[in-house]
């Protein structure tokens, strides 16, 4: 296999972009869900969160266990699982969405890392950053038609489309990836069982200890928290804002993000060494996103897509950047581990960004919690300037 856009790696994509295809009418159906039931902010982001949560929960050991069996075994199965969590949305309330999402973010914690991994360890080094570019890429082309997709289902009260909907996704994704093929670079290293040496629980020290691993954490998180916000409490914040539409908003922001990877895939260092004029500009962007958002209810409906591009660039250049970068600065002995650790940290991110920020929308209101998430943003522009002299970014293996 060589090539980011190879055929064996365009199928990967593809899966990709079926898997999360159900995602996409999910976030808007939901919190629409749960509020024609009468549920809180706090419920809503308590049941939007635990899907990333669970996720980040998983995350490091699916790393560990793929690296031990393999990518596609690992695959296969959770197909299944993700299979009968959509099946559970289409019959149950609440309580059962509760579920389905928990066993979602178990699919998606082993999914996601089986197929980084697999894009990581098949391509030579200076095909990686383009190859979770795409990675990244195709699971956000959902979101362009998803939430205006789901809005149709909604306002027509259908929710008999969404069951076929949902079902029809949850068959199209497993026959696909059960034909999904991934095979090892040559140039890779031999041996899947080198970090079988290195404990799980040495690995989690190493989010502290390694510095690298470290600062890349703490900006993931922070912004992850942002788009957690966005993508659970939009679709409510919208209706207050005069002509706002959230599926127009989450379009945008898909849109935004699919179009700025294409456009910037070979923009995304690739070198292993630290950008930081790159990664604050950046989080400038978040920040001025997360700022635009906010003053959209008395500023109109102009700076709320505003909002949404900008959101939608920075969220397409981070996570490829920071990605990319931990891959070649790691410890080859237990990178896969750790580059599980890193992606839980956005899983969590995005999982407080409902659970933590739906509390305060409950208390203040959705302007001043996206206010919260522009000083948020504003502080890791400072911190990742503060860092930037003290690591010089060399590959380790």
């Amino acid at each position: 296999m060589s090539g980011a856009m190879s055929w064996p790696f365009l199928r990967l994509y593809i899966l990709v972009l079926l898997y999360f295809s159900a995602n996409a009418i999910l976030n808007v159906i939901i919190p629409l869900q749960g509020e024609f039931l009468g549920a809180s902010s706090t419920t809503i982001g308590l049941i939007m969160g635990a899907y990333m949560f669970t996720t980040m929960f998983f995350r490091p050991w699916a790393g560990k266990i793929i690296q031990k069996h393999g990518p596609i075994k690992i695959l296969r199965l959770i197909l299944i699982i993700n299979g009968f969590a959509l099946v559970l949305y289409t019959f149950t309330g609440l309580g059962g969405y509760l579920l389905a999402r928990i066993l979602q973010g178990v699919s998606t914690a082993f999914f996601s890392m089986a197929l980084q991994i697999g894009i990581i360890d098949a391509l030579p080094e200076k095909d990686r950053s383009q190859g979770i570019s795409y990675y990244s890429l195709f699971s956000y082309i959902p979101g362009i038609v998803g939430p205006v997709l789901a809005l149709g289902i909604w306002q027509a009260g259908g929710m008999d489309y969404f069951t076929v909907v949902l079902i029809g996704i949850a068959i199209c994704t497993g026959v696909f990836g059960y034909t999904a093929k991934i095979e090892k670079n040559k140039d890779q290293p031999e041996g899947n069982a080198p970090d079988q040496s290195v404990s799980m629980w040495e690995s989690f020290g190493q989010l502290v200890k390694n510095s690298h691993l470290f600062r890349c954490s703490v900006l993931m998180l922070s912004a992850s928290i942002v788009f957690g916000a966005v993508t659970t409490f939009i679709p409510l914040y919208a209706s207050q804002i005069p002509n706002g539409n959230a599926g127009i908003y989450l379009m945008l922001q898909a849109g935004t993000v699919v179009l700025a990877r294409i456009v910037l895939r070979k923009r995304i260092p690739s070198d292993g060494r630290w950008h930081a004029p790159f990664i604050m500009g950046t989080m400038f962007l978040l920040a001025l996103a997360a700022l635009c958002v906010s003053l959209s209810a008395s500023g109109g409906i102009l700076l709320f897509y505003v909002g949404a591009i900008l959101m939608g660039i920075a969220q397409a250049i981070l996570y490829p950047t920071l990605t990319t970068y931990l891959s070649f600065v790691l410890p080859q002995l237990n990178r896969n581990v750790l580059i599980g650790l890193f992606i839980a940290t956005a899983d969590l991110g995005i999982s407080l960004g409902g659970v933590i920020m739906g509390p305060l929308a409950d208390v203040f209101s959705y302007s001043m919690m996206y206010m919260i998430c522009a000083i948020l943003g504003a502080v890791m522009i400072v911190f990742a300037y503060e860092r930037r002299n003290a690591i010089t970014g060399t590959s380790v293996s």
